[in-house]
């Protein structure tokens, strides 16, 4: 249910000091970066390529014994997180352009996923991180396939929506392609009045397959030919290595973002009560709208540490990997100002985001007196 921002967050006096607190924050950490930080994320994509290039290698070794192939499987659906989290969203969101690397931009790069970059910029960076969980105005929140709020309507379609996040988190990439193209409804002919895109549908159509076909390409006959050049039946072996990787990439990222979003406290937002927000209201809104969870630094970097989704909705473009040592501040910030701080361990929270789902599957008490009197 839509939490009512005013009649919960702090007075005004409060809420400026609370912002000049994690202002502090941010820019305490922004006089840190530097060549640390860009040895750090040459490293992770030094890691991110060889375990690709080992796990490739390793699926065509697989046909004389089966525990290469399996650990071929391993390592590329490795590259492939590696390559989603820590690597390709931080740098998109522009965490990284200070380096001025020709290829560690936002501007430039591109991720390893069906899911052109262009397009989740435009909807993600700026739509999402602005409107976060602003019920009519973020459209990540469920995606449009799934209702997590009593604040949107229940529609019969509804009852199956388990079996709807089971099949959007097994093909997860292919959400994350499409859900621009839902969004200016281009495929099922409705002209959106409203669109502000600065490419044409037509482009935007363009952009869409073309990624699609790039990777389906890549991964599915690329690979598959080059190892049937030694013999047949690799081409099977690789083509279902490569799958099962991506299934495993998939299911991961998901998880891992349903996690940071749709959790049992997780709050949402009417669009009214958000209107003119100042910084403070801005970062009071998104705390109450995220989660975190804890765990290792391998973790962490394995998240992409959107395991601090708190501090990420924050600080988008402060580099992830100090989002760990922030969040110590910034929990201590919200204990100081009597402000909720959701965090509890990956399977408490992925434990609740199914709760949520399954909650919202069915319609509340007067929607069902409603239908029942219609």
């Amino acid at each position: 249910m839509t939490t009512i921002l005013a009649n919960n967050r702090p007075d005004a006096e409060k809420l400026k000091a609370f912002e000049n607190d994690l202002n502090k924050i941010r820019e305490e950490t922004m006089a840190k970066v530097g060549e640390k930080d860009a040895k750090y994320i040459r490293k992770i994509i030094r890691i991110q390529r060889c375990s690709e290039i080992a796990g490739r290698i390793a699926l065509v070794l697989g046909f004389y014994n089966a525990l290469f192939w399996v650990s071929g499987v391993v390592l590329l659906a490795l590259s492939k997180i590696l390559d989603n989290m820590e690597i390709g969203h931080n740098i998109m969101h522009g965490q990284y352009d200070w380096m001025n690397d020709p290829h560690i931009n936002s501007r430039k790069f591109d991720w390893d996923i069906w899911g052109d970059g262009e397009s989740w910029k435009r909807y993600h960076n700026h739509e999402h991180h602005t409107y976060t969980n602003i019920i009519g105005k973020d459209r990540d929140y469920g995606y449009g396939l799934l209702r997590l709020s009593d604040d949107i309507a229940w529609r019969p379609k509804n009852r199956f929506q388990f079996i709807t996040y089971t099949l959007l988190s097994s093909f997860f990439q292919f959400g994350i392609a499409y859900h621009e193209v839902a969004g200016e409804r281009i495929f099922a002919g409705k002209k959106k009045e409203t669109s502000t895109l600065p490419i044409t549908r037509e482009e935007l159509k363009q952009s869409f397959f073309g990624k699609i076909k790039k990777q389906v390409f890549k991964e599915y006959l690329f690979f598959p030919l080059l190892a049937a050049l030694i013999s047949w039946p690799l081409f099977f072996a690789v083509f279902v290595g490569n799958m099962i990787a991506e299934f495993i990439r998939n299911w991961w990222t998901s998880s891992v973002i349903f996690c940071g979003h749709f959790t049992e406290d997780a709050q949402t937002f009417d669009q009214a009560e958000c209107e003119n927000e100042s910084r403070g209201e801005w970062y009071y809104r998104q705390i109450l709208g995220s989660s975190n969870f804890v765990g290792s630094r391998a973790f962490h970097i394995l998240t992409g540490h959107l395991s601090c989704q708190i501090e990420h909705h924050l600080y988008p473009d402060v580099p992830a990997h100090h989002y760990v040592d922030m969040a110590e501040e910034v929990k201590a910030v919200c204990k100081k100002y009597d402000i909720p701080y959701n965090t509890g361990s990956f399977l408490q929270q992925y434990i609740t985001v199914v709760k949520r789902i399954i909650k919202y599957s069915f319609p509340t008490k007067q929607e069902t007196e409603g239908m029942t009197v219609s």
